[in-house]
């Protein structure tokens, strides 16, 4: 099941972002940031309740006039109803019910999606509350009053938001077709890479537009075998702003990864692999998903026989968080290749879900200890007692040691390597899970 996406909507200065921190930051479990990607906080993968859920902050644009203000929060709107599960409405107490405010509820309103109405800056619930009551007339529900700043009544909000997740998650009904989500900047392709793979199959056995996110799935029949395909190219925006770009093509990709198994990463030829794709990639790995990066427009590059070698040298530079991924060369508009994409696919879901024998998988890390001497501390060294598979999709292990501290990166690292050495598991990140078993 994908992780429900939670879109944060409000006019600038309401307190969107502060929300956002104390949300992702404190008061909710944060996955760390992957190490050598840097992203924007726009996103944040967080927890409450024991429920796993992304949050996304639409914000960050200060407009100068009121006029373009409302365009822009119209934009965030459509964003928020396009990608989110659910969508937390933030106003502000101080500044009272805004026409703007009402404008944007009727959008939501319309959506027909979960809102969650956030009256933002109420310090104190006995001073605000009448004014509080103001924000009832948008229609929308009830107004939920909080203090981004002061931490106040955040908890109460968090429950009605988790409530939706329920309603939502008891009824829908469980899609065993494998999923494969294609990312990447703009205009690399993304578009011309899925309808060439259903145009050359020819079955289609269905086009879903707007399936509660801006995407569009796509089921298409290779070898008896059903795929969806989530195109995130969607919302076409006319701004000629590139951040706003890059932060709409971020989100986007953000909600089609929680859905997918498996995720195509496109990487235009012409300009090489970029910082930019890596912020993208590392969407991908933090959510442990089947990784291939796709070079889309090879049939435009001059070759020569050390073309191929150079391009993957560069972007197992660039996406040195993943060695794991598999690269392969494209040309979505000459076909060149990409009947070879199921194949692909296939593998790396397949080890994304694979599943290693507790004793198999301590032979290997026996064999591995044995080669290489755990690293040790102050005349103490580093004990393995097992070692075993917990989970899939990741494939994540256990490891039980007698004392976490001696269990270096490197380490953790050289098994990882052993391991892959003997199963494989190509394209697919692994997770490692240190534990001490005491009294040893």
């Amino acid at each position: 099941m994908s992780k429900p996406v939670v879109a944060v909507v409000g006019r600038p200065n309401v307190g969107k972002s502060t929300l956002f921190n104390v949300l992702a930051g404190e008061r909710i479990a944060i996955v760390k940031d992957t190490p050598g990607v840097t992203r924007d906080r726009i996103y944040a993968d967080a927890s409450w309740l024991n429920r796993d859920f992304t949050l996304i902050d639409t914000g960050g644009i200060e407009p100068d006039t009121k006029d373009v203000i409302l365009s822009q929060m119209r934009e965030q709107a459509e964003i928020a109803i396009a990608t989110a599960d659910v969508i937390l409405f933030l106003t502000d107490v101080r500044q009272g019910l805004l026409d703007a405010d009402a404008k944007v509820a009727d959008m939501l309103r319309r959506s027909k999606k979960p809102v969650v109405l956030v009256v933002n800056k109420v310090d104190s619930f006995e001073k605000y509350m009448p004014d509080v009551y103001e924000f009832y007339n948008l229609g929308i529900g009830e107004p939920h009053p909080v203090s981004a700043a002061s931490r106040l009544g955040i908890g109460d909000m968090l429950d009605e938001i988790v409530k939706h997740f329920d309603t939502k998650d008891s009824g829908e009904e469980e899609d065993d077709r494998p999923k494969v989500a294609v990312i990447g900047k703009p205009n690399v392709g993304k578009s011309s890479l899925v309808n060439r793979l259903i145009g050359e199959n020819r079955v289609i056995v269905s086009d879903i537009a707007g399936t509660t996110r801006d995407a569009v799935d796509s089921s298409v029949k290779y070898n008896g075998e059903e795929y969806v395909f989530i195109d995130t190219a969607g919302l076409r925006r006319k701004s000629k702003i590139k951040e706003d770009l890059e932060r709409y093509s971020i989100i986007r990709a953000v909600a089609a990864v929680e859905r997918a198994d498996a995720v195509i990463i496109l990487i235009d030829a012409t300009e090489g692999v970029t910082e930019q794709d890596a912020k993208i990639a590392g969407i991908a790995h933090g959510r442990g998903k089947g990784i291939i990066v796709a070079v889309n427009k090879w049939d435009a590059i001059e070759k020569d026989n050390k073309t191929t070698a150079k391009h993957t040298e560069r972007i197992r530079q660039i996406l040195s968080f993943m060695p794991y991924a598999q690269i392969m060369f494209i040309s979505a508009k000459t076909g060149q290749r990409t009947s070879k994409i199921f194949d692909m696919i296939q593998m790396v879901i397949a080890n994304n879900s694979m599943r290693i024998g507790t004793g198999v998988l301590n032979e290997i890390v026996s064999e591995a200890v044995a080669m290489q001497q755990p690293p040790s501390d102050k005349g103490k060294r580093l004990k393995i007692f097992y070692v075993t598979q917990v989970a899939v999709k990741p494939p994540t292990f256990v490891v039980f040691v007698n004392d976490k501290k001696l269990m270096h990166f490197s380490y953790v690292r050289y098994l990882e390597n052993r391991i892959r050495d003997a199963f494989g598991f190509q394209g697919t990140s692994l997770k490692f899970i240190i534990r001490e078993r005491k009294g040893e």
